[in-house]
């Protein structure tokens, strides 16, 4: 199998365009100058990395998200970086012939393809909820599994149920972390994730050879590490206590935070803040609209999208610059006045004994 420099170079890739390009890599992995090297070796010398990507109960947001990915671009991913042997939403084959092409990628590449799932399989009637090529799709995700080298769960859908395993959830669908528990699963969550991040994670496996560091739930830490209130433009409005009460108020017109209309970015690990959309652009809370909470376990059912949160506690700089100064105040003079007590029972202890 052909490697991605070789592709590059068939496309009349030039060689200081492809080290510009690893280098826009490391910029978007977070990874400093030093790794511009590595990229570049592995992409002269690994084989594109075989993937099959499939679909479950899911709306095709993470497929339409991916091929809108400008660092880099889906086309080169597609075409150049990975063999995409399977995904239903991009290939032309359709029917027995789709079929087909799934069979010959599972046993060609058998150990050592990457399966991408897209949307996650309903358990009950026995998966008949969904139903993929005449057959449940449970089945064919349980079979793809068993042959890959590991497993990306794009989206919400895949990571956490998202919709469809709301409440009362009739069809019993759920993450595909309850389905597949032998493999290492990579989940990169969000409805939709965000392009950059799914074209990187997969960047990144084609360039070391490993998965990405993981949180706790299994997220990349490069790009789940942070709340997305740690990084948010409005974050100092927060701490100053200057609130969009109601919309299209006085503080909407300036841009105030958002959280007392419902914005989930206090708890929401994402990194909708500092990668963006759309090209880094914008953001749900840059165009105005406060943070749903989207890559979070159970966003759908922990109340209306617009409630606000409880037992977040913000600073108030400006608003209660009195109050914060005189806690401050009260703080360092209880110091000081304990300080005094323990140095006079010191004292008076010292002549007691002589």
């Amino acid at each position: 199998m052909e490697t991605f420099y070789e592709v590059m170079r068939q496309h009349g890739i030039s060689r200081r365009s492809f080290l510009k390009y690893c280098s826009l890599t490391a910029t978007s992995l977070g990874l400093g100058p030093a790794f511009v090297p590595q990229i570049a070796h592995a992409m002269e010398n690994k084989p594109r990395t075989p993937v099959v990507w499939i679909s479950g109960l899911e709306c095709t947001c993470c497929s339409e998200s991916f091929i809108r990915s400008a660092h880099p671009l889906a086309k080169d991913v597609v075409l150049s970086m990975i063999s995409l042997d399977y995904n239903e939403v991009l290939m032309a084959a359709a029917g027995h012939q789709a079929e087909a092409a799934i069979e010959e990628a599972r046993k060609k590449h058998k150990g050592n393809y990457i399966l991408a799932v897209e949307g996650n399989p309903p358990l009950n009637e026995d998966g008949m909820y969904c139903v993929v090529g005449g057959r449940p799709f449970l089945e064919q995700l349980k079979e793809c599994a068993a042959d890959a080298k590991a497993v990306i769960a794009w989206g919400a859908c895949a990571s956490w149920g998202c919709v469809q395993a709301a409440k009362p959830n009739p069809t019993q669908a759920v993450p595909i972390h309850k389905v597949i528990t032998d493999k290492p699963i990579i989940k990169v969550p969000g409805c939709p994730p965000i392009a950059e991040v799914m074209t990187a994670v997969v960047t990144y496996m084609l360039t070391f050879d490993r998965l990405p560091e993981l949180d706790r739930l299994g997220r990349p830490k490069m790009f789940y590490g942070q709340r997305i209130h740690d990084k948010c433009y409005r974050r100092p409005h927060f701490d100053a206590g200057q609130f969009v009460e109601h919309w299209d108020d006085e503080g909407a017109r300036r841009g105030y935070c958002l959280y007392k209309v419902g914005c989930k970015g206090p708890t929401t690990y994402n990194a909708c803040s500092t990668t963006r959309w759309n090209g880094g652009v914008s953001f749900p809370i840059g165009s105005g609209h406060g943070c749903i909470g989207c890559s979070e376990e159970g966003f759908w059912d922990k109340g209306s999208f617009y409630d606000r949160l409880t037992g977040i506690n913000a600073f108030g700089i400006e608003s209660n610059a009195d109050k914060v100064g005189g806690t401050a105040a009260g703080v360092v003079g209880a110091a000081v006045a304990a300080h005094a007590a323990v140095s006079a029972i010191k004292r008076a202890t010292t002549k007691q004994g002589s």
